[in-house]
């Protein structure tokens, strides 16, 4: 299957380079470039593209609102570009339905992989912030979802998951520290996410972080 990605960055040259990148992957195609906000959510509109690198600061309408138009109203995940690791923005665009960030001096294999990784459901946080950005976000007040979780709903197996989950463990992590098959692993994140009505692996962390008692 290939993956069809919309890049959007107000500098030309870089936004070249990261199109000519994607460009080289055998499994991508790049479906267009945008150097405002407001592109970028008309191209999601028109091609339905499966990723969008976003980067935040851009002219006529920010990646912040861009992210939270994007995944509002169509399944496109969102890749946020960032030039620095804790920038407060971040946060905003997870709030917003971002499903990670990337640095934007990451290595072009980082890059690739990390467009995979978003498009097959899963979040992507740069490895060196992870557990930082996940515990300041968690204070947030805004909510995740429209309606408080039912946690209630979640079996034993699916809570050790869950806890595995907000450790920012991966579906292969989770699979050897329970001795089960990633597939397993990977059935069970997908149960998570529909019965807590998350829209990706950033949501159910963030959620177990505001339930304590799902971390014990």
């Amino acid at each position: 299957m290939t993956i069809d990605v919309v890049v959007a960055d107000d500098q030309p040259l870089l936004r070249a380079g990261l199109c000519g990148i994607i460009g080289t992957a055998p499994d991508m195609n790049v479906a267009g470039d945008a150097g405002t906000g407001r592109e970028a959510v008309e191209l999601v509109r028109a091609h339905r593209p499966d990723v969008v690198l976003m980067d935040i600061r851009m002219p006529d309408l920010d990646g912040l609102e861009a992210t939270r138009l994007i995944t509002n109203s169509s399944p496109t995940k969102v890749l946020i570009l960032t030039t620095f690791d804790l920038d407060d923005y971040v946060y905003g665009a997870l709030r917003g339905g971002a499903s990670g960030f990337l640095l934007k001096d990451s290595p072009t294999t980082d890059l690739l992989a990390a467009i995979r990784t978003v498009a097959a459901g899963e979040a992507l946080l740069a490895p060196t912030i992870t557990k930082k950005l996940i515990a300041a976000f968690a204070t947030q007040p805004a909510p995740i979802t429209s309606s408080p979780p039912d946690l209630a709903g979640i079996t034993d197996r699916e809570r050790e998951v869950f806890v595995l989950v907000a450790e920012g463990l991966s579906n292969a992590e989770i699979a050897q520290r329970l001795h089960i098959s990633a597939g397993t692993a990977k059935t069970h994140v997908a149960h998570l996410l529909a019965k807590l009505n998350a829209r990706d692996r950033v949501q159910l962390v963030i959620i177990a972080h505001r339930n304590a008692t799902v971390l014990g």
